[in-house]
């Protein structure tokens, strides 16, 4: 890593710490550049406006896509679907400052919301493969739709409170998933 990766690196991880303690609008980019040791000019040098560097940690996420062949298990959806939530609350345990900065600053940043927005399909998408080849490709594809959609809400909605622990009583989603498991194979 250069100096310059070394010093923008610095400006990104100020960043996040401090829009995650003080919120975006109350963090000067001044309090940016103190934090990461470097002069106030140079975190404008690598984000020409404030917005960029919120933008740039929406990029920070970890990877969301999660390829089937990792979580499926051939015949049962309700397992595959297991594995797969499993695999995406491993990956927010990375970075939950991050996720939570940014559902927050999703409200009054467009940016910011449409970033999470792409996110979400891409979501909705990966448990719709993850049910398809765990099914085998024997389910109605509006069903397959319906149990996608339902699915990404309940994951996404649990990733954005999953801070406050009664906002996730246990058990809930394991019973969410039998009952989109269940739903899928009825006769």
């Amino acid at each position: 890593m250069t100096t310059d990766d070394s010093a923008k690196e610095r400006i990104l991880l100020a960043a996040e710490e401090l829009f995650a303690e003080s919120g975006f609008d109350a963090t000067p980019t001044s309090r940016i550049a103190e934090r990461a040791g470097v002069p106030k000019g140079l975190v404008h040098y690598y984000f020409r406006r404030k917005p960029d560097l919120l933008a740039a940690l929406v990029v920070r996420l970890p990877e969301a896509r999660i390829e089937p062949s990792q979580v499926v298990v051939p015949g049962d959806i309700a397992g595959s679907l297991r594995k797969l939530v499993a695999e995406l609350d491993r990956r927010l345990d990375a970075s939950r400052m991050l996720s939570h900065l940014l559902w927050r600053e999703a409200d009054t940043h467009r940016d910011v919301r449409d970033a999470l927005h792409q996110r979400f399909d891409s979501l909705v998408r990966q448990v719709r493969s993850v049910i398809v080849a765990a099914a085998g490709g024997r389910l109605e594809r509006a069903d397959v739709d319906s149990a996608s959609g339902l699915l990404a809400r309940s994951v996404s909605y649990r990733h954005s409170v999953a801070r406050h622990a009664d906002d996730d009583p246990p058990g809930e989603l394991e019973r969410e998933l039998d009952f989109i498991a269940a739903a899928l194979t009825r006769p």
